[in-house]
């Protein structure tokens, strides 16, 4: 058999700010990218998968400070303790990028110098508002009562920086949009863009700085400092070895470039699909094939905010309720297109019905009755579909239709179908009622194709989770005897290997929600 080269797939998380440890709010992109990758890597892909930390800024330079640190030395210590929120949830990243890193930094001087010899960058005089906690300028008809969208007051600043010149690649920006539909997702984050900031003429953008000085130096103006969006933003193709002097590119850079995801919080579009995009045509390179906006995750309905304290980390969840029930939820229950809320109580109650009483019941149940009604014993027996629900049926839709939700990055639709598929073979137990079956000495094959077709779509169950919830898929895997983990192995129905079971153990813990709650509240003031 020849092996055909594998497809590849390049997808991206936005870079985590090292100001502050990052709240569920921040990891959740990191977990929903994570599960994309898996998915995509199950599916036959050639994957490359980058995360990491964006390291610079007057804020940063402001917590060190504060800290009695050096900038260098703070940004050490939050950058290993995202790297280390991130390996606790099991993010499979292939690369975890940091912009203060030596390789990094030439780069990006290289790129702001050649953007600047190629006339695409020049010297001014930037006058107006500014906004130290969002690092970002703002405009005054943005402003609401003096403060900006996020209620922080922004300083008067007056500074000589370098401009990059938007307005030079704003049309065919437009038209790159208008003839790729599916560059900005979803739909109302394009029209979003386009009616708010390109369809009049775009400002020049402030790509460098000279009021602070933890940054990348500008090679060859001694005051100034490459700015965030030159800076952060061109990581995703310095991670790949781009270098603008170079007359061939890096292998790596050809395999993986242009990204086919960029994965960001709806708050950071304009810079993804408007900055990075005409730094790109500048350096005459393709655009990413796709930027995603996802939505925010509200605590009690409210934006998470580290200045109101309205905040969960991801380590007190990880404490309380595990990383996989963790990961289900904002998986699950952060919808497409609009924000999700999160609340301990809701937590609760999804890892009861969903992970406990679905998935959790029905491997333990089957795995039970195997014990109880045949030793532990399964044997191979497919009879014609006795009971008017067809598990080999509902099993082998799954994977395809869950790749169709995952081609347009619908993780909780395609989560669904894998819980989906366990309700049903929670169902066919009903319906069969091994109980009744084993009373009968003439439905002894029944009884045992009902256990083999049990086991076989457990193993459909434990495939499909993996890229979604990896611990909890290996548990049943090893649970019931399978080893062959792989898409491939889901083609035909029928494939679970005849064998002796071993004794179940509890995948999920049912949580009292009362007590849950006052454990959770007990510790939180302790």
């Amino acid at each position: 058999m020849t092996h055909q080269k594998k497809e590849k797939f390049y997808i991206t998380t936005a870079i985590a700010y090292s100001s502050q440890i990052p709240h569920i709010g921040n990891v959740y992109e990191a977990i929903f990218a994570d599960a994309v990758a898996r998915f995509k890597r199950l599916a036959g892909f050639d994957v490359f998968f980058q995360t990491g930390t964006d390291e610079h800024g007057q804020k940063i330079a402001a917590n060190a400070l504060n800290n009695e640190l050096s900038p260098q030395a703070y940004v050490d210590l939050i950058s290993s303790e995202i790297k280390r929120i991130y390996d606790k949830v099991n993010i499979s990243y292939d690369q975890f990028i940091r912009t203060s890193n030596p390789n990094h930094k030439h780069i990006v001087q290289a790129i702001f110098k050649r953007l600047y010899d190629q006339g695409d960058i020049y010297l001014g005089q930037y006058e107006g508002w500014y906004s130290i906690s969002e690092e970002a300028f703002v405009l005054e008809k943005d402003l609401i009562d003096g403060k900006t969208a996020h209620g922080d007051e922004p300083i008067w600043t007056s500074e000589e920086v370098y401009f990059l010149k938007l307005s030079k690649y704003q049309e065919r920006l437009l038209k790159h949009i208008e003839e790729n539909p599916d560059f900005i997702q979803p739909e109302s984050r394009k029209n979003e863009m386009v009616q708010t900031f390109l369809k009049e003429p775009l400002p020049d953008l402030s790509v460098s700085r000279t009021s602070f000085k933890w940054g990348i130096p500008v090679t060859f103006a001694e005051k100034h400092v490459v700015y965030v969006w030159i800076d952060a933003l061109s990581n995703y193709i310095t991670g790949l070895g781009y270098h603008p002097e170079f007359d061939l590119q890096p292998e790596t850079f050809q395999k993986y470039w242009p990204a086919d995801v960029h994965l960001i919080g709806k708050d950071i579009l304009r810079f993804h699909t408007i900055y990075w995009p005409i730094i790109l045509m500048a350096l005459g390179l393709e655009l990413p094939k796709k930027v995603f906006g996802h939505p925010w995750i509200l605590f009690n309905k409210n934006k998470m905010s580290k200045s109101t304290g309205n905040v969960i980390y991801t380590d007190e969840l990880v404490k309380h309720f595990g990383v996989d029930a963790v990961r289900y939820y904002v998986l699950h229950e952060i919808p497409f297109a609009q924000d999700g809320n999160m609340t301990y109580e809701l937590l609760i109650e999804r890892n009861n019905t969903d992970l406990a009483n679905t998935i959790g019941n029905l491997v333990n149940r089957t795995i039970g009755m195997a014990h109880k009604y045949r030793d532990g014993v399964i044997k191979k027996v497919i009879l014609p579909e006795p009971f008017p629900l067809s598990l080999e049926e509902k099993s082998l839709q799954a994977l395809p239709a869950m790749t169709k939700y995952m081609d347009h990055l619908n993780v909780s639709e395609a989560l669904e179908v894998v819980v989906q598929l366990a309700r049903h073979a929670n169902k066919y137990i009903d319906v069969s009622e091994p109980w009744n079956l084993k009373k009968d000495s003439e439905k002894q094959d029944v009884l045992d194709h009902v256990l083999y077709h049990l086991l076989e779509t457990i193993r459909y169950v434990a495939i499909t989770l993996q890229p979604f919830l990896p611990d909890t898929s290996s548990k049943i895997l090893q649970q019931i005897g399978v080893s062959d983990a792989s898409f491939e192995s889901l083609q035909t129905f029928g494939q679970y290997p005849p064998q002796t079971l071993k004794t179940p153990h509890v995948l999920f813990e049912r949580y009292d929600i009362d007590k849950k709650i006052q454990e959770i509240m007990k510790e939180a003031h302790e």
